[in-house]
């Protein structure tokens, strides 16, 4: 039995009144959730409390939940979304993904690391690099930002992003292509590389 299998049964047992499979749900995705949430909002209360209101709103959505997509994609969508309504509501922005990736030894970080010269020169040029990716991601629309994130950050395939984001693969593909094209654009005059190549 599949992964996806079980999370429909429990997702079955839970609609039929059993909360002890919501519950198991929970504990299932809890970690994932809030690794997500912390890739958008910086405060740790408010992340709990962003990610409570996402099994709430999860659970009462329940009977919606036709599993053609897996529960955790389902799940993560109204997490994006629940995050996004937040940061929006208080004229908050995303957080730039290296702020995170910097102290996650298991995440992708996207800022080049110079392997065996660690100069003063070579941290500046770090440096440097870093905050373009950081000024090219901040600037980038919500959409962009999130598929990106979504991509780069939580290694989602492109289908899983469709699902979250509610829209055709080929607008992911898309969006993840002006996005990486966007912070490209910022990155070659760092880097001394022409149009005709991305990094």
């Amino acid at each position: 039995m599949s992964e996806q299998d079980i999370d429909r049964q429990l997702v079955e047992r839970a609609r039929n009144g059993d909360k002890r499979a919501f519950e198991l749900l929970v504990e299932k995705y809890h970690r994932r959730l809030l690794r997500l949430l912390s890739r958008m909002v910086r405060n740790q209360d408010e992340i709990d409390d962003i990610a409570q209101e996402t099994f709430i709103k999860a659970y009462r959505a329940l009977p919606q939940f036709r599993g053609d997509a897996a529960f955790y994609t389902w799940l993560y969508r109204i997490g994006v979304n629940t995050a996004r309504n937040y940061l929006s509501s208080r004229g908050k922005a995303m957080p730039t993904i290296s702020e995170h990736a910097a102290n996650d030894d298991d995440e992708p970080d996207e800022r080049i690391v110079a392997q065996d010269i660690n100069t003063p020169e070579s941290m500046l040029h770090t440096k440097q690099v870093g905050m373009a990716v950081n000024e090219a991601i901040e600037a980038l629309p919500a959409e962009l930002k999130a598929a990106i994130t979504l991509r780069e950050l939580e290694g989602l395939s492109y289908e899983e992003i469709a699902e979250m984001m509610n829209c055709p693969i080929g607008t992911v593909r898309s969006r993840i292509f002006r996005a990486r094209e966007a912070i490209a654009t910022r990155l070659r005059p760092l880097l001394g590389t022409t149009g005709d190549k991305r990094w």
